[in-house]
């Protein structure tokens, strides 16, 4: 989960750190997680068609 992710960023947890406590995970997936928590924090509206 993206979450988990980011918990461990902020507590300190470097991404190769990250990456060995969760083995199923490769640096890309953080950097993904990161990219995807970036994008929320833009506040953006998105409008859908109904």
């Amino acid at each position: 989960m993206v979450s988990v992710v980011l918990d461990n960023l902020a507590a300190g947890q470097s991404i190769p750190e990250i990456v060995k406590l969760y083995p199923t995970l490769r640096e890309c997936d953080v950097a993904a997680a990161i990219s995807y928590a970036a994008e929320l924090a833009r506040e953006r509206v998105v409008t859908t068609a109904a």
